[in-house]
């Protein structure tokens, strides 16, 4: 018996043995691909050419990990850091003959559409090509593809071409059915994130300023293209009621849409013609993954001691996420903010900020360490796709605020949203509830039951407490009187464009407008820039085995348009009692 156990004891301590080797073989077969992986110098042929391929995600930063090629990302996801970067290296580089738009499936939202657009007309001032291509456009893909030279679809392909619609699910009607009732506080007559727990569709204050907001996303992507392909904006809407995605390819030529009708091979042909190539010739091409590795030019490195920083903030506020490309965590920002204020290196802040909100209180904690920070030294706000009630809060105490004409903005209010479950739990599960209390108003919150007159009364006293203090805020970040804010405010939601013209916003531009004008502000002739907060290293990514990133790409992608409310109802249960945010995204697809 004692043998056995010897032997049985021998043989656990084995596997045990095993599995540690296994697992250090593991390790190091994952350091060996991390380093492989490593940035290392791309080099850049002679008249080689940049293929942007508009295929997958785009996100305010994106840090790319061995992972994702493991696990099927294939580079899916994509910075706009890197895409604004990319294009700006290829115009610099005169190894680099010009660019080749390869489209595809692009989810891109539409501020950050115009970003990209405008990059690419600069790098078109410096006389290089660019050809785009794609079997079948998106709206996305067509708006930044029609600033190309000759735009190309196959003979087989389509262009998506039909205006743009907004859709909010609504459900009121699940919720009674599993008897919830979603009990509101707000402010604002436009504050409609609670709608759709609460109607079976838009109020009219919605609906007005929805359809106002999209008209002006709309015929910001009319104008443009308009300008690019010389087509009148009357023409383009006409061709929009038609819906163009399912008619013969040869009408994109007649109507001038598209210039040629060309198979992908000829297209190639066609570059290789460009560039001074023969048939025979390999063209040499750089993808968004070797560009990103591009050095940069003199001008544009970490040479001079002077430092503007651009501090990236995106996400909801403080919406549970332990992910750093998930949301924006208050006291995580707050505390980089601080030492940036400290930092006798950082001249200026550019503020970049691409959020539709979230918690009031995180919102106010934030907009306090700005305040500070602007007491020091100037601080610029550059809008992305959102800057949109907790986002706008985290906004409106900077010097300048920049924003693109498409932001979503505005959207001044506040609501709280408190389940009753009360049909729910007794009704439909038999449950009943009993207890005691100490003081009359110790059980406030229990979602066993509706709130009583007196309850209601002191969180609807709150969150106007709430409204009045962010209003405030505006106020006094715009310099404007409170009246003033009040008529705009009310919870509704504008573009960019609009918000200029009502002092929410003071030019219309983007990030690199705001850094110079930061560089402006702190009197700087030379600088370096420098990107916030740190970016992880590839090594701790990798063994962040509990962070749900790629869980959530997973679903991003599954679920499309429809991932914001996946993704309000996972962090439901983290959600601050009072919100500033908005209910929805938006994009041209």
């Amino acid at each position: 018996m004692k043998e056995f156990i010897k032997m049985a004891f021998a043989t656990v301590v084995g596997f045990l043995i095993s599995g540690f080797c296994l697992m250090i073989l593991g390790i190091m077969f994952l350091a060996a691909l991390v380093a492989s992986t490593e940035n290392t110098t791309t080099t850049v042929k002679d008249r080689s050419v940049f293929v942007l391929e508009l295929n997958g995600n785009v996100a305010e930063r994106y840090q790319t990990s061995p992972l994702d090629k493991l696990l099927g990302e294939d580079f899916s996801t994509y910075g706009l850091d890197q895409i604004l970067s990319s294009i700006r290296k290829a115009k610099e580089n005169e190894s680099i003959a010009g660019i080749y738009i390869e489209a595809d499936n692009f989810v891109c939202p539409t501020a950050s559409l115009q970003e990209i657009r405008r990059a690419l007309l600069d790098f078109k001032e410096s006389g290089k090509f660019i050809v785009a291509y794609g079997g079948n456009y998106t709206q996305s893909t067509y708006y930044l593809a029609s600033v190309a030279d000759n735009l190309a679809v196959n003979p087989s392909g389509s262009i998506a071409w039909q205006g743009l619609s907004a859709q909010t699910v609504f459900l009121k009607g699940l919720l009674e059915k599993i008897g919830v009732e979603m009990q509101i506080f707000r402010v604002g007559t436009y504050k409609s994130a609670v709608e759709p727990f609460i109607a079976h569709e838009m109020s009219d204050a919605n609906r007005k300023q929805t359809e106002v907001f999209i008209g002006s996303i709309w015929n910001n992507l009319v104008n443009d293209i308009s300008a690019s392909r010389h087509i009148t904006s009357e023409e383009l809407n006409a061709l929009a009621d038609k819906n163009l995605s399912f008619c013969p390819a040869q009408e994109y030529i007649q109507t001038k849409l598209a210039d040629k009708l060309m198979y992908k091979d000829e297209v190639l042909s066609y570059l290789k013609t460009l560039t001074g190539r023969t048939e025979k010739e390999e063209l040499p091409t750089l993808r968004l993954e070797d560009m990103i590795n591009v050095p940069e030019t003199a001008s544009k490195s970490n040479l001079h001691k002077d430092r503007i920083a651009i501090y990236y903030a995106f996400g909801e506020i403080d919406n549970g996420s332990n992910t750093y490309d998930e949301g924006i965590n208050s006291e995580v920002v707050i505390n980089d903010l601080r030492r940036l204020r400290e930092d006798d290196k950082i001249k200026a802040v550019v503020f970049r900020v691409n959020s539709p909100g979230g918690s009031a209180y995180g919102s106010e904690q934030i907009w306090r360490e700005i305040s500070l920070l602007k007491e020091v030294k100037p601080v610029v706000v550059s809008m992305g796709d959102y800057a949109a009630s907790g986002g706008y809060y985290i906004s409106c105490a900077a010097n300048y605020i920049y924003a693109e004409p498409t932001t979503i903005t505005g959207s001044i209010g506040i609501f709280g949203m408190i389940p009753n479950a009360q049909k729910l739990l007794e009704d439909k599960l038999g449950l009943s509830f009993d207890g005691v209390k100490t003081n009359k108003l110790a059980d406030l919150g229990d979602f066993s039951r509706p709130f009583n007159q007196e309850e209601s009364a002191l969180v609807q006293q709150m969150v106007n407490q709430g409204y009045a203090l962010f209003t405030q805020r505006c106020a006094d970040g715009r310099r404007m009187p409170i009246e003033k804010i009040q008529e705009i405010a009310e919870g509704r939601v504008w573009t960019g464009e609009d918000a200029k013209k009502l002092n929410l916003v003071d030019e219309l531009g983007g990030i690199n407008q705001a850094v110079e004008k930061a560089a402006s502000l702190a009197e700087l002739t030379e600088y370096s820039i420098q990107s916030y907060p740190a970016q992880e290293d590839k090594w701790f990514r990798l063994l962040d085995l509990k962070s749900d990133h790629y869980i959530q790409s997973q679903i991003r992608s599954a679920f499309g348009d429809f991932y914001p409310g996946v993704r309000f109802m996972q962090q439901i249960k983290h959600a601050d009692r009072i919100q500033a945010r908005l209910p929805f995204e938006l994009s041209i697809n």
